[in-house]
């Protein structure tokens, strides 16, 4: 079975390696995303899975495959991805709608790996949302690609269990893992002709695109929300307040369960150090303990080592 895998992000890589091991599919071909800007110098830089794709061809005799990177699915790209013969679309977090001239190109159709359970958090952004709305478990679904964003027949999902301190960045590498050892499953399930369970689209929910202001501190909501956006937000676009006039990121915090849980401030007043947890912020609804923080431009410090270069920042507001 000749297979295109389509993916960018590092979550992504799991499941290409896997394919370049898989002994019943051949690697046809790998579309990502076009190299991007980055650093200083705005030097181009490939995606995760083109770099992971180039140790690929390096590491596997026999491996020889296109890396695709174009900049939309337009008819130049059908023209490409047709030139390859593929029985099988499988993507994974790609960032590009498939239409019904692209998956025309595919005797299989497609397949899309999913870090939810869904039909729940269908979208772009599901990891970041089962932290932000602090789900007790989550899942990876592995479903057949449809017309509707991520609406089609579940061939297999896994649920797992959270701990309520994953970050997007610890929760990803997670997904990643189980994502490569259920595609075997799936790959068996389009082989043999199944065409997987409907999903209930009346239980459907969504989530969007996230946008670096969405990572603001608004110390008018509670400790416990403001906790779950900084992991949810960890690695990008980070939680961030203003202290003196600069950002501060905030990389790692608590909700304050202490012996000074009761004192009461004004929003975002620093009020003091709690030598286990931190340094406590007040909120609307209880006290955050902080426990890692960053100035802009300058590196990540733990509590106390950051109050050792800021004096004054007890007693200081953070808006």
């Amino acid at each position: 079975m000749r297979v295109v895998f389509a993916g960018s992000p590092a979550i992504a890589v799991p499941s290409l390696e896997l394919l370049a091991k898989e002994k019943e599919i051949e690697l046809a071909g790998v579309l990502t995303n076009p190299d991007t800007p980055k650093g200083r110098q705005k030097t181009p830089q490939p995606t995760e899975v083109c770099e992971a794709a180039l140790k690929i061809l390096q590491q596997f005799e026999g491996q020889g495959f296109p890396i695709l990177k174009p900049l939309k699915l337009d008819a130049l790209a059908r023209e490409q991805v047709s030139a390859l013969k593929p029985d099988l679309l499988v993507s994974f977090a790609y960032g590009h709608f498939f239409g019904p001239k692209f998956l025309a190109l595919f005797r299989l159709g497609g397949i899309n790996i999913h870090p939810s359970l869904l039909p729940k958090y269908r979208g772009p952004t599901p990891i970041q949302a089962a932290i932000l709305n602090r789900e007790k478990v989550t899942g990876i679904t592995i479903q057949k690609l449809a017309q509707e964003m991520d609406s089609g027949d579940i061939l297999t999902a896994e649920q797992f269990e959270l701990t309520g301190k994953e970050t997007t960045g610890s929760l990803s590498e997670i997904a990643a893992k189980k994502a490569a050892v259920m595609l075997p499953q799936a790959l068996r399930k389009i082989r043999a002709g199944e065409q997987g369970t409907e999903q209930d689209h009346s239980k459907a929910s969504f989530c969007s695109l996230i946008l670096k202001d969405d990572g603001i501190i608004n110390w008018k909501t509670g400790a416990a929300e403001i906790e779950a956006k900084i992991r949810a937000y960890n690695p990008w676009p980070l939680c961030r307040t203003i202290h003196n006039g600069r950002d501060l990121f905030i990389l790692e915090a608590a909700v304050y369960n202490g012996k000074a849980a009761d004192c009461k401030g004004e929003l975002g007043l620093v009020l003091g150090i709690d030598k286990q947890d931190g340094i406590l912020v007040q909120t609307k609804e209880g006290i955050l303990a902080v426990m890692q923080l960053q100035y802009s431009g300058k590196k990540a410090l733990f509590w106390q080592d950051f109050l050792n270069g800021v004096r004054d920042f007890s007693g200081s507001i953070l808006e």
